[in-house]
């Protein structure tokens, strides 16, 4: 299944579920929204259903929201490709490096990137997200993708002086508004196939600048959810940021940094593409 969601921010949203063809199929009769109480039973609510016996969803000047509703955790893996670790002067880590991105970082595919006074190092980082489908706690990595509800693309945005400069507490450079745009589709395992061979680009003000595949990944999904749930009780909807490939900004020599205007594309194999304008926030 393709799920998607379209309306305001701030209003009600329209569920999807995109046909063979890719046209927009309104759900909301059959599950309100995709959202942690409705995720654990959307499996058996969707499948088999007559998707061509449901209405089409006129999505033309709608605004794509992400494809699930505000998680209640939003996760990040970091360093976990062994090109960007090395790009970033730093050891290959030998466990997970588990970060947090506070709520209000949770926004649509296309929404504008916000840069507010202080900033000076806007990054960019391509990833791809897993959504977890039912609660997972102590569970092994044999079983681990069992809990994945689906994949999407993820936009895991840092402010880099934040980050580094600033007392090394990661979760500072991830945190400002509008910092993980994410989807537009969330695409079940079953649709997508193995999660590990998946190509990442993005590229800033049409150059093409940052590109990578899953392949490189040090932990794959099922190491990172398994030695996850060991600390943590996962939740239906938490979103995992499974990392990015080389070629962030400031990896490139000398750094390259966004600034207002720039205009920023990136995508997934298999999961859609996300576009996003840096609009400066007036004494912010």
């Amino acid at each position: 299944m393709r799920l998607m969601r379209y309306g305001t921010r701030d209003g009600a949203k329209t569920p999807v579920v995109l046909d063979a063809a890719g046209q927009a199929r309104d759900v909301s009769s059959l599950v309100g929204d995709f959202t942690p109480e409705t995720i654990p039973a959307i499996r058996n609510t969707l499948e088999g259903v007559d998707l061509e016996g449901l209405p089409l969803f006129e999505t033309q000047g709608k605004r794509v929201a992400p494809p699930v509703s505000q998680p209640r955790n939003i996760w990040g893996i970091g360093l976990n490709y062994s090109d960007h670790a090395a790009e970033s002067g730093m050891p290959v880590p030998t466990e997970p490096i588990l970060f947090n991105k506070a709520s209000r970082t949770y926004c649509g595919p296309n929404d504008p990137l916000l840069y507010a006074k202080g900033m000076s190092k806007l990054d960019w980082e391509v990833e791809l997200g897993v959504v977890i489908g039912r609660e997972a706690l102590n569970v092994s990595r044999a079983d681990a993708l069992d809990y994945v509800l689906g994949y999407c693309v993820v936009h895991d945005v840092s402010e880099r002086a934040w980050q580094a400069e600033r007392g090394g507490q990661w979760v500072k450079g991830k945190s400002f508004p509008n910092f993980c745009p994410t989807g537009p589709v969330l695409v079940t395992g079953d649709e997508l196939g193995d999660p590990g061979k998946l190509a990442l680009w993005a590229e800033i003000n049409v150059f093409f600048l940052h590109a990578g595949t899953t392949e490189r990944m040090i932990f794959d999904v099922a190491t990172i959810i398994a030695y996850m749930s060991e600390f943590i009780q996962l939740e239906p909807g938490d979103l995992i940021c499974t990392g990015t490939p080389p070629g962030v900004g400031m990896g490139l020599k000398p750094p390259r940094y966004l600034s207002p205007g720039d205009r920023v594309r990136l995508g997934v194999e298999g999961l859609g593409e996300q576009e996003q304008v840096v609009e400066r926030l007036a004494d912010r």
